[in-house]
């Protein structure tokens, strides 16, 4: 029995590495046990997880390792769950795609179909982290303003979405910061780390526009509870600043429709309606009949 220790936040190419040196030595996934130590480096210590993007590698010479290109993608979402399963299932998957190349078209095999239900979790959380992400400005003696997120995700994806934000935020300097890891972007380069932030305690008046703005799109007629939830979940809420204001609004959301169904239509048309009215009536003898 061999027992690899990885990091297991997310970095393919750590895991990548052991399950070559394993397969090479022709270990079968009974044979190979997997562990997370969690080891923690600096924010400016670590760069973004390798990317491989070859099919077969060697190692000391021995037989070359055959790996799929979709399993190569599928494997990089697998290995950001935070499943302990997930190491040994990319590991069972590699070892049978050897001998069943067809393995990952078997959407009803356990293995296959697990892995694309932790790849679409990650997937799921990735978006989370893109929209519910609320930047705060901080002081900076710099020409670029400055900025600083919290953001709670389940999976180590901080590393897989960063590059979203540097291309969106470009034009200042943000910190994100996780309990699954860390990205910061100064202009010039990119740093993601596996280190588990702090909560910073930081407010600034965006959170009021958010609130502001929160409360006018606020429909409650067309409030689903259920929907909305499933679009922005419970656990997101306490890191976003107009969630503060959702169980009041679905508190008061049944008396708000009743009042705006008592107070009906208006009889009365805008004046700015009246002025329209005007202008096309006047200009109705000019138009052309058919």
């Amino acid at each position: 029995m061999k027992r690899f220790e990885l990091r297991g936040r997310g970095d393919y190419g750590e895991w990548r590495d052991a399950a070559r040196e394993a397969l090479c030595q022709g270990l079968s996934p009974r044979e190979v046990e997997w562990g997370a130590t969690g080891t923690q480096a600096g924010l400016f210590d670590t760069g973004l997880p390798p990317d491989f993007r070859g099919e077969t590698a060697e190692i000391g010479g021995r037989r070359a390792v055959t790996v799929p290109s979709a399993f190569v993608e599928l494997s990089k979402a697998v290995l950001c769950h935070s499943d302990p399963r997930r190491f040994d299932l990319c590991y069972r998957l590699l070892w049978r795609l050897q001998t069943d190349k067809p393995l990952l078209r078997v959407v009803t095999d356990p293995d296959v179909a697990l892995a694309h239900a932790f790849a679409k979790s990650v997937g799921r959380d990735t978006h989370k982290m893109k929209a519910f992400v609320r930047f705060r400005e901080i002081p900076t003696q710099g020409p670029r303003r400055a900025f600083v997120a919290w953001f709670e995700p389940e999976h180590f994806i901080v590393a897989r979405t960063a590059g979203f934000f540097q291309r969106r935020f470009n034009d200042m300097d943000w910190l994100i910061a996780t309990p699954k890891g860390s990205a910061a972007w100064d202009g010039e380069t990119l740093r993601v780390s596996d280190e588990a932030a702090e909560k910073p305690d930081i407010r600034d008046e965006t959170d009021d526009l958010w609130r502001t703005y929160f409360a006018n799109i606020f429909n409650p007629a067309r409030l689903k509870v259920q929907a909305m939830q499933s679009e922005m979940p419970k656990k997101y809420w306490k890191n976003l600043p107009e969630a503060e204001l959702i169980p009041d609004l679905i508190r008061s959301a049944e008396h708000r429709v009743r009042e705006m169904k008592e107070r009906g239509a208006s009889d009365t048309a805008p004046k700015f309606h009246e002025r329209l009215q005007q202008r096309a009536d006047q200009s109705a003898p000019n138009r052309s009949r058919v």
